[in-house]
């Protein structure tokens, strides 16, 4: 989940504060928020990066805490915004979201770069179309992000395939008009996102894994859609990809998205099923007994809770005394957790 506290994509004490919170309270895998791969691919000012050496010591240090007083592994996503780049902070209004808009020529905005010139909606800015050398340049940014990431240390890498940013925009028809060998066919429209896993999974140490999120339907007639996503992850498969995060949408304005909790459980069951990868669940899963039956089931392999934790940061306590489970608690915290009054506390209901 975006914080959007970053400064020229430098993790802060926000981070820290944030991060840590969660590396203490029993979760097995923490996932910070998605880093851009340059400074031009961050969706707002204050999205995270990971394109310079003050980025990556800055998240070397929210690392570091993490593992100095946490016990969860840690993960981190790369992403390029594409199009949806250079916008507004959407949380600066209020305590929740609202729809992104695009900074004004007094905001000092940067020009966005996309799969084609075509802009994200009517009124937005059109972005640059990347031609063959910028093709090369964000495969290059994808290379040294992963470095980075690697040498910070961190245990699991998630390539961003999906919510409308770069790579989504090359394998969505909606959105991929071009013309040339990446455009057109659905072969070519794969072409560019696969040659950045390639990439990807080559800078990446081949003993940790490296996952990608992808959305399976745009929600959109005639975009993006789940038979698509199968074809993808079959040839991620083969490329050595260690597990496919399944999500929605995020490409057009028009999207319809049927919202209810685990409404993407289903996505994650499919590609699991059909192509015979692990897969992360996610998507408003917030009643540990609903995760639960996820994994048991075998819908999915991993279950993702954001919102969920965002509410409650000690989420996994509480899923563990309804299971009946246990997980990692810092010693400060043991009375809390073993407390009788805790064990038997019930879960709120979202």
């Amino acid at each position: 989940m975006d914080q959007y506290s970053a400064v020229d994509g430098c993790a802060g004490d926000w981070h820290l504060m944030h991060y840590g919170r969660f590396a203490v309270a029993g979760a097995g895998l923490v996932m910070l928020e998605s880093a851009a791969v340059e400074r031009r691919g961050r969706i707002t000012r204050g999205c995270l990066g990971l394109y310079s050496d003050d980025n990556q010591y800055a998240l070397q240090k929210v690392v570091a805490f993490c593992r100095r007083h946490g016990s969860a592994k840690l993960g981190l996503q790369i992403a390029h915004a594409g199009r949806k780049s250079s916008t507004r902070i959407p949380t600066l209004g209020g305590a929740g979201s609202r729809a992104p808009e695009y900074l004004r020529p007094d905001e000092e905005p940067w020009r966005p770069c996309g799969c084609t010139a075509q802009p994200r909606a009517p009124g937005w800015p059109p972005p640059e179309a990347l031609d063959s050398s910028g093709l090369r340049r964000v495969v290059a940014a994808h290379l040294d992000a992963t470095r980075r990431a690697a040498e910070i240390g961190f245990d699991v890498l998630e390539l961003v395939m999906g919510h409308g940013y770069l790579l989504h925009l090359f394998l969505s028809p909606l959105s991929n008009e071009r013309d040339d060998e990446y455009g057109g066919s659905l072969e070519n429209r794969l072409r560019f996102p696969l040659q950045v896993f390639e990439a990807v999974r080559a800078a990446w140490p081949a003993d940790r894994p490296l996952l990608v999120r992808i959305s399976t339907t745009d929600w959109v007639e005639g975009g993006w859609e789940m038979q698509d996503a199968i074809v993808l992850c079959r040839r991620l498969k083969d490329m050595g990809c260690s597990m496919v995060t399944a999500s929605t949408g995020g490409l057009s304005l028009r999207q319809a998205i049927p919202l209810g909790e685990g409404h993407q459980v289903p996505f994650a069951e499919q590609i699991r099923t059909q192509v015979g990868i692990p897969t992360m669940a996610t998507g408003m899963i917030f009643d540990p007994r609903h995760a639960d039956s996820v994994i048991r089931d075998k819908r999915a392999d991993l279950v993702a809770i954001a919102r969920g934790m965002l509410v409650d940061p000690n989420w996994a306590w509480r899923a563990a005394a309804v299971l009946g489970g246990s997980v990692d608690c810092p010693r400060q915290f043991v009375r809390g957790y073993r407390s009788r009054f805790h064990r038997g506390a019930a879960i709120p209901s979202w």
